[in-house]
């Protein structure tokens, strides 16, 4: 048994007996939620723990991971700004507002602010195109979208999260 059935072994369970056997492989996508839970992010050892709960190769579940940007395969923020980078946005600017907010926060691409409260990353298509530039905002298991964006309206709302988090710091 490994540590990911170790820890979550009814969770698993459930998981598992919403697809018949031999479809089990169905089951990826909950288990990397489940497994991206517990840290944030989904840990190497976590990959090879569903491919073996799965009878899959560790290739073929990480394919899985780096195909949805909802996964993450490396530790990051507290938020994740996701900057859609597709062609149509490109044309409406979004090469730009991420390279301006990379520039702002002090980060490179799929970096990490100093706070560690800010990771930026590019990704395609958040199905918004004819609003970009756009990005989606990860944090747990919430997600929110802006769409329309400048880089006063980012930064006002990476202002107002950094507040929120020192306010929680100081139990305010």
């Amino acid at each position: 048994m490994n540590e990911l059935q170790r820890e979550y072994p009814e969770e698993i369970e459930r998981i598992l007996a919403k697809y018949p056997p031999e479809y089990k492989r169905s089951a990826v996508m909950p288990l990397l939620y489940l497994a991206q839970r517990r840290q944030g992010y989904i840990p190497p050892q976590a990959i090879e723990e569903i491919a073996q709960i799965l009878g899959l190769s560790t290739t073929e579940v990480a394919s899985v991971a780096g195909f949805y940007s909802l996964f993450h395969e490396e530790p990051g923020g507290r938020w994740r700004i996701q900057v859609c980078t597709d062609l149509p946005c490109a044309l409406r600017g979004a090469d730009e507002f991420l390279k301006n907010l990379c520039e702002a926060l002090g980060v490179t691409v799929g970096g990490t602010t100093t706070d560690g409260l800010f990771t930026v990353e590019e990704v395609k298509c958040l199905a918004a195109c004819h609003r970009a530039p756009v990005f989606q905002l990860q944090s747990g298991s919430e997600i929110k979208y802006y769409e329309n964006q400048s880089i006063d309206t980012v930064l006002a709302l990476v202002e107002e999260l950094r507040r929120r988090a020192e306010s929680e710091k100081e139990g305010v």
